[in-house]
């Protein structure tokens, strides 16, 4: 009995030991460098998850929700669901891009993959980081009146705050600072395109970003869509049905193979009264910001 025993005892230790089966939304393994590794991995059912071709950059407050839901209407558009923030935070950024491609989603082969991380536009180190990812990629940037942007960031962090039962600040004491345009205010930063926009050109041409007109997506998303459509070079498959403006909400929600779909009701917000006075303020202040960055872009938009 004792040989018995000793037998099975020594077959178990020269057993190989059976491989554990994979979690399913388990991404792939991590690797050392950041921009180093395979762009897509597959599943049995044909679909693969691959790096995105396309990406909105931005801007905070500039309709990217939207932009995103508008472009998911064409069949050839895989989009992620969430922003990412992998080339914005660090603590995403050091887990490399196996980890960015485990944040996309399924898609055909054909598809073109699209993420979008508003915060992306203005933070500096983010163009060098997508380059070295991907010199070729298309870039969206959604942009509105930057007054209006303002206006719109200052009104989120508001609504957030009060969710939280926690103190805010009235939006005249951070727009103004002892009379004056209060320039240590983040929101005002984010507003200046052409600084940001500066950073984006030392890496790519302008061919390769599309601006948007937020405030024409929001008037009448339909001719915006079809520019989006032209700049991918995607075939023509968004049209003026896919939209109905929606009188309870004020804009326009989406249509789409019967369904009928909004944006959230945090979409929209109604913007604080500003004093007259503070607003021509802000006007006077955007002014030869947007005629730089007008120039650069080679275009003007319908900004006071």
């Amino acid at each position: 009995m004792a040989a018995v025993l000793l037998g099975l005892l020594l077959f178990a230790m020269q057993s190989p030991p059976v491989p554990s089966r994979p979690m399913a939304n388990e991404g792939p393994p991590s690797t050392s460098s950041p921009i180093d590794n395979d762009d897509t991995t597959s599943h049995p059912n044909g679909t693969l998850q691959q790096l995105p071709q396309i990406i909105i950059i931005g801007v905070r407050k500039g309709g990217t929700r939207a932009l995103i839901e508008m472009l998911s209407l064409h069949s050839a558009v895989a989009a992620a669901q969430n922003e990412v923030h992998f080339f914005d935070w660090e603590s995403h950024f050091q887990k490399g891009l196996p980890w960015y491609l485990s944040q996309m989603p399924y898609a055909f082969p054909d598809q073109l993959t699209v993420e979008k991380t508003p915060a992306y536009f203005t933070s500096s180190k983010v163009p060098k980081r997508i380059y070295q990812m991907n010199p070729d990629i298309k870039l969206l940037l959604i942009l509105r009146d930057p007054t209006g942007r303002v206006l719109s960031d200052y009104t989120q962090v508001f609504y957030n705050r009060l969710q939280k039962h926690k103190r805010y600040q009235p939006i005249e004491s951070v727009l103004v600072k002892d009379g004056e345009i209060n320039l240590g205010y983040k929101a005002l930063n984010r507003s200046l395109y052409y600084v940001h926009m500066q950073n984006w050109l030392q890496y790519f041409p302008l061919e390769s970003i599309h601006v948007v007109d937020g405030d024409e997506l929001i008037r009448d998303p339909f001719p915006e869509m079809k520019k989006v459509e032209r700049f991918l070079k995607l075939e023509p498959q968004i049209n003026a049905s896919n939209f109905y403006f929606n009188k309870t909400k004020g804009f326009y929600c989406l249509r789409d193979h019967g369904r009928e779909r909004c944006l959230h009701d945090s979409k929209g917000r109604a913007h604080p009264h500003v004093a007259p006075a503070i607003l021509q303020k802000l006007y006077q202040f955007f002014h030869e910001p947007n005629k730089k960055f007008f120039e650069l872009v080679g275009r003007p938009f319908n900004w006071k």
